[in-house]
């Protein structure tokens, strides 16, 4: 066999994972799991984002077009699955239980901005951990894979030594597959953390940032609330301002 043939016949990861040790195959097999789960969760992830941005740009849009909240609501449905609707759905709601009893005094409409701003925080809160689910699988991946990695390549040269000294043979030949095998459990390890790692930081980034999509749009809603109560006076209440124009 030629030397470059040797090489490759050392670098062929089939040849490596079945030669090497039952300790170093156990964790090549758990680290080629976790790599294979933090993809599922990468790519979920990609597609949910994708999908919750791309959803939330429409309903902006939709709000920015001058048409009342009411309409868009309406359009949304009863029950959205995006968490903008969702939010305008509740603010609506309490408004119109609160108007539907009269005129608000300012005591009643200080507690109905309170109670919209409870619901509002709670409802960003919850959506906060639900977009940041599956994170912690990433973080874990990111940091656990390399040092698993390197106990499968100190297990793997421990036997790899112990071999070489009782066979009482030093040629490069016989050290470099035994080598080659357990540094390969480091490699697969680095394989593993490196996409984890990079897209931890991406969602935890885009997580945030949609957080904060979520917390500017309560506020105007908030302020569109304050404002329309400041007009629903006796005297200014027949000429109410379009409530989606507040925004």
């Amino acid at each position: 066999m030629t030397v470059a043939a040797e090489a490759h016949s050392l670098l062929n990861p089939v040849e490596l994972f079945m030669t090497a040790d039952w300790v170093v195959k156990s964790v090549m097999v758990g680290l080629a799991v976790m790599s294979l789960w933090s993809w599922a969760v990468i790519l979920d992830k990609a597609v949910r984002f994708s999908g919750l941005n791309r959803r939330a740009d429409e309903f902006e849009k939709a709000v920015e077009s001058g048409r009342s909240l009411e309409d868009v609501a309406a359009q949304a449905g009863p029950n959205p699955a995006h968490p903008l609707p969702r939010m305008l759905t509740a603010a609506l709601s309490d408004w119109r239980e609160a108007r539907a009893r009269g005129t608000l005094s300012d005591t009643q409409a200080n507690l109905l901005i309170a109670r919209i701003d409870r619901t509002l925080d709670s409802m960003i809160a919850r959506e906060g951990r639900r977009i940041e689910e599956g994170l912690g699988v990433l973080s874990v991946v990111a940091t656990a894979s390399p040092f698993i990695g390197l106990f499968g390549t100190v297990w793997g040269i421990m036997n790899a030594f112990s071999a070489i000294a009782s066979a009482g043979n030093t040629n490069l030949t016989t050290v470099a597959p035994a080598i080659a095998e357990a540094l390969f459990a480091t490699a697969i390890g680095l394989a593993a953390a490196i996409p984890a790692y990079i897209a931890y930081n991406k969602f935890s980034i885009d997580a945030g940032k949609f957080t904060g999509r979520l917390e500017s749009f309560a506020d105007d809603l908030q302020a569109a609330v304050a404002r329309r109560l400041g007009a629903s006076s006796p005297a200014a209440s027949p000429a109410r301002a379009d409530f989606g124009r507040e925004i």
